[in-house]
């Protein structure tokens, strides 16, 4: 966010003018004084931080050094600006700055709003924590973990709540099982051509297939690599729905050069984040290997790979083991990312390499990923 672009109550247009432009504007405009000042004071602690400022030839306050604290700059910014702003300085000082001791400082995390950012900060820094902090964290991580999995829930027993049959209407009037085609196929001859609408008599519904009663192995292959911490935390997330399910069996494994079983945590996602170790090298190779491990019966199994393929490993070995599983009927997915955006960077030409070896290959959102695996468990 640059400076110039937060949006705070100052008094009167000239101190609005006077913090925009900036220490060069004050012999014209005279000086700041009151909320304008101290705000000033607030943006300047951080973006001041920006290297290119002076060479864009934005606003710059004085070349004083601040007298803010991390913990005074938090308390400053939740009195001087709305929540969107707060919520927009507090991301860039974790994310664009790497100010750590927003998410290692106690009385930082008592105030601060949780937030998937904040969250993802606190995966990468909670090595540095003491123990203090660190519960303080782990109430901030419950949250966000709460919030998230309110709304993957919902989407996931929704998926799971039976397939759509389009070849059984149904006299059910349900919103999910609208079926648009054939609803818009029967109405045609009510189509107003001066008014350019299609008027609807006769709504169509679909009705849903059965349940699935065959037990289903799941399991979710996580990069735990940096540059994956999204996919790490909606995995965990997602993980812990389907362990909810009947009929399904989950595990969730971790790894980069080494492989880690985070099974038994399963259901609870917050301690799985907390356990979870950010960094490192990425062998996908050794993490399919011991995914095969866990397969007893291929035909009712699925692999989800969570990565962004760039192999530390034997690429020669991820294929063959990939190629196996598909061979013997388990259905392989490997996702470049898993998370809101699903707006990846992977390597290309590996993942091209996959699917020629009989792996699907995507980028889901966490809603998505559930109505594939269910679309898969209930063909």
């Amino acid at each position: 966010m640059n400076i110039n672009k937060a949006f705070i109550d100052i008094p009167t247009d000239t101190q609005r003018w006077r913090l925009l432009l900036g220490e060069a504007a004050q012999p014209s405009l005279g000086a700041l004084t009151g909320d304008a000042l101290a705000a000033d004071a607030a943006l300047e602690w951080l973006y001041g931080r920006d290297p290119e400022l002076a060479q864009r030839g934005e606003r710059r306050g004085g070349q004083e050094a601040s007298q803010l604290t991390t913990p005074d700059w938090v308390n400053a910014i939740h009195q001087l600006f709305p929540q969107e702003v707060i919520e927009r300085l507090e991301r860039d000082a974790v994310e664009r700055f790497g100010i750590d001791e927003v998410v290692t400082n106690l009385e930082v995390l008592e105030r601060i709003e949780p937030s998937e950012s904040l969250l993802r900060a606190v995966l990468h820094t909670k090595h540095l924590m003491n123990p203090q902090v660190l519960a303080a964290a782990r109430k901030l991580v419950a949250e966000v973990v709460r919030r998230i999995m309110d709304k993957l829930a919902r989407e996931v027993r929704q998926s799971f709540s039976g397939t759509r049959d389009r070849r059984r209407p149904s006299h059910i009037r349900v919103a999910s099982n609208f079926d648009f085609k054939r609803t818009v196929r029967a109405n045609l001859h009510r189509w107003h051509p001066e008014r350019q609408k299609l008027y609807i008599e006769t709504p169509l519904f679909i009705s849903r297939s059965k349940r699935h009663t065959e037990r289903w192995d799941i399991v979710l292959l996580v990069d735990q690599s940096g540059s994956m911490v999204d996919s790490v935390i909606h995995a965990a997330v997602m993980a812990a729905c389907l362990w909810q399910l009947p009929g399904m069996t989950t595990h969730l494994v971790a790894f980069d050069t080494a492989v880690v079983d985070l099974t038994r945590d399963v259901s609870d996602p917050v301690e799985l984040l907390m356990k979870v170790q950010l960094g490192g090298g990425t062998d996908i190779a050794k993490a399919v290997g011991y995914a095969q491990g866990l397969i007893h019966n291929p035909r009712r199994s699925m692999v989800v790979l969570i990565s962004d393929f760039y192999e530390g490993g034997s690429e020669y070995e991820l294929i063959r083991r990939t190629r196996q599983l598909c061979a013997a009927g388990v259905k392989v997915l490997g996702l470049a990312a898993l998370d809101s955006a699903a707006k990846p960077n992977y390597d290309r030409e590996l993942a091209q390499k996959l699917v020629n070896a009989g792996a699907q290959i995507g980028a889901m959102t966490p809603g998505e990923l559930a109505a594939w695996l269910a679309g898969q468990v209930q063909q």
